[in-house]
């Protein structure tokens, strides 16, 4: 994704996770905070929405608030105007992982995001990877199988 959270490129296993979603969410460039928090998009799905939620919006306001950035500050605004569910309202600890609903079972993952910080092409500087792990067994048994079907 880049620096205003827009994917870029993503591997097999997400286009099932994002079966029936609607078509304004899914056409490019597609945010993916937007999707993940949206009330038509993926929120519906995360079982740990609010702490899921209040993850996203620190990370993005940590974003804001090291690049202040504008369209991340129009981003945030948008994000947090959405229905917020009842729950934790507080980010939690180093780890946070996202439990998610699937027709396959509740997949839960954790997420690591690796930003190339000493890049010298700008392009590259404006990057971030975030690569999805499986948290149990259940969750890496479903990713398996999502891995294995064709694109």
């Amino acid at each position: 994704m880049d620096r205003h959270w827009q994917l870029l490129a993503a591997n097999r296993c997400v286009a099932p996770l994002l079966a029936g979603l609607p078509e304004e969410l899914l056409r490019p460039p597609i945010n993916v905070l937007r999707l993940g928090l949206h009330p038509q998009g993926l929120a519906p799905r995360i079982r740990n929405l609010a702490q899921w939620r209040a993850h996203l919006l620190a990370r993005l306001q940590r974003d804001l608030e090291v690049s202040a950035d504008a369209r991340l500050g129009e981003l945030l605004a948008e994000l947090a105007g959405y229905p917020a569910p009842a729950g934790p309202t507080e980010p939690g600890g180093v780890l946070v992982p996202l439990q998610l609903d699937t027709p396959w079972g509740v997949l839960s993952l954790i997420s690591t995001t690796t930003v190339f910080g000493t890049a010298v092409d700008v392009t590259l500087a404006e990057l971030a990877l975030e690569t999805f792990f499986p948290a149990d067994e259940q969750s890496a048994r479903i990713l398996r199988q999502l891995h294995g079907q064709r694109a």
